[in-house]
């Protein structure tokens, strides 16, 4: 009796699963007892069909047990605010964390640095010992009397604390607000971001939102007086134009029809902030970032919101098309013209490199929206995507990853350093999508890997033309010849 191609698979699918399973209680045998019954609630294996991936997430991590995770400071000034181009985003602390996260992410920008531009400039009160036995809120207001005087250009300031600043007690607030009157009436806002807050850099989203909500749309009351409406005004929220991938969404965007009247953090300014309860919709790429001040501006100001994802041609598809469906017939038609404008571009990018990817296996594990977005990508490369998680991502995340993953897939939230390089080197994929602190120990395994945080220095990977750059960057990875004078631990 003959077998067919759909009982292979699910022989394929049941022996995956088993093999999966299996690691998971591998890697949870070196714990102590309680940590490994805590750790295990991170850890499954996706089964098709179920409306969530079976993890816990935005918990504390395990003290001791090493995590990737960044801070509340982190996520708001390295993500939220610090991309916003034409205002000054002091890091408010001891200089490490500035020093840190110093122009780290290529959040692309036009304008000229020091002028009307500031995102690659760092700017830190360096605190001192001194500082945090009497305070620090003279320095403060000296350090912001200073930018006016260097810096004229300058169209607002926000003070992104760090974790001494909450442990003092200094009232950034009352600085700001001293100093906002002082200057005019300029925004600045203060922002209570001291990493120790939260579980991880998900939290400095969230407050960093707020203080969006605070600080800059409370505060204008009315519509921006110069601004004049269309009926096709969108605004891209939650994209940081890495490596430029704003600017190629936006492009795709003006091509069916629509006017982008903002865009941010990534090269936005305070205007755009300030214009974007004024769009007809806004368009949220990092779900996990932005959907605080996207669900405000709906409940506040009337704007509807929906997510889209620019990875791969399939996904673009799907998203323009969803865009769509909240205008007139102009720009669906729109929307029609752009897939087929690039269809041809498509189909040559999947001949060439889609023989040379076919049946790759990846595995991920990133930030934001990475763990679920770029899925599509991969298959539409013929890749398949064997495990995937998330650094910081809520329930709801994972709800969404559902849609994209397949049966039997590995899942794993907040994925320790030892169970990481564990289960990469038993289900020994052909790449590994992560970030700068594990792209050393993969490729000392042998293991092509490719920084999916900011694109190994490469991108945009958004849009049709950015997708033509991924599916160049996973085959100069997977089949560089360099594999070939070195082994992997399981050879």
């Amino acid at each position: 009796m003959s077998i067919t191609a759909e009982e292979t698979r699910e022989q394929i699918v049941a022996e995956t699963k088993t093999r999966n399973r299996a690691l998971i209680d591998e890697v949870l045998k070196v714990y102590p007892e309680k940590t490994a019954k805590r750790r295990a609630k991170h850890l499954n294996v996706f089964e098709d069909g179920k409306s969530d991936c079976g993890v816990k997430s935005n918990i504390k991590s395990v003290p001791g047990v090493m995590t990737i995770r960044g801070c509340a400071y982190a996520g708001s000034k390295g993500v939220v605010w610090g991309p916003i181009k034409d205002m000054i985003h002091i890091s408010h602390g001891p200089v490490g964390c500035g020093q840190y996260s110093w122009g780290s992410r290529r959040n692309y920008y036009i304008g000229t640095t020091g002028v009307d531009t500031f995102v690659t400039m760092q700017f830190t009160s360096d605190f001192q010992e001194k500082d945090i036995v009497f305070g620090g809120d003279k320095k403060l207001e000296k350090i912001m009397d200073e930018i006016e005087d260097l810096f004229p250009l300058n169209h607002g300031i926000t003070v992104q604390s760090e974790c001494p600043i909450g442990l003092i007690g200094d009232d950034i607030e009352a600085v700001s607000k001293k100093k906002s009157k002082e200057f005019g009436g300029k925004t600045i806002v203060p922002v209570r971001c001291e990493g120790f807050r939260g579980v991880s850099q998900s939290l400095g989203h969230h407050i960093a939102n707020d203080s969006v909500r605070d600080y800059v749309f409370e505060k204008q009351g009315a519509e921006p007086k110069a601004f004049e409406k269309t009926p096709y005004d969108v605004a891209i929220i939650g994209d940081y134009n890495i490596g430029g991938d704003a600017w190629s969404s936006r492009i795709l965007l003006e091509e069916m029809g629509l006017r982008v009247i903002a865009q941010w953090s990534g090269d936005g300014s305070l205007a755009e902030l300030e214009n974007t309860p004024m769009a007809k919709l806004n368009v949220l790429h990092c779900y996990r970032s932005m959907n605080y001040i996207s669900r405000y501006m709906e409940e506040k100001h009337g704007v509807p919101w929906v997510e889209y994802n620019f990875f791969g041609p399939s996904k673009i598809a799907e998203s323009l098309r969803t865009i769509a469906s909240y205008f007139d017939d102009h720009i669906k038609e729109g929307a029609e013209r752009v897939i087929e404008k690039y269809n041809r571009l498509t189909a040559e990018v999947i001949a060439k490199y889609r023989p040379r990817l076919e049946g790759r296996t990846v595995m991920l594990f990133v930030g934001g929206l990475r763990p679920r977005h770029v899925i599509g990508a991969y298959e539409d490369l013929g890749m398949n995507v064997v495990g995937t998680g998330y650094e910081f991502g809520h329930n709801d995340d994972y709800q969404r990853t559902t849609h994209d993953v397949k049966d039997g897939t590995l899942i794993y939230d907040d994925v320790t350093g030892y169970e990481f390089e564990k289960m990469v080197e038993t289900i020994q994929p052909d790449l590994v999508g992560s970030g700068i602190k594990e792209k050393y120990v993969f490729q000392k395994m042998g293991v092509p890997f490719r920084q999916m945080h900011s694109w190994d220095y490469s991108g945009p990977y958004h849009g049709y033309d950015g997708f033509a750059i991924f599916a160049r960057d996973m085959d100069m990875a997977i089949n560089n010849p360099v594999w070939s004078l070195t082994k992997t631990p399981w050879e």
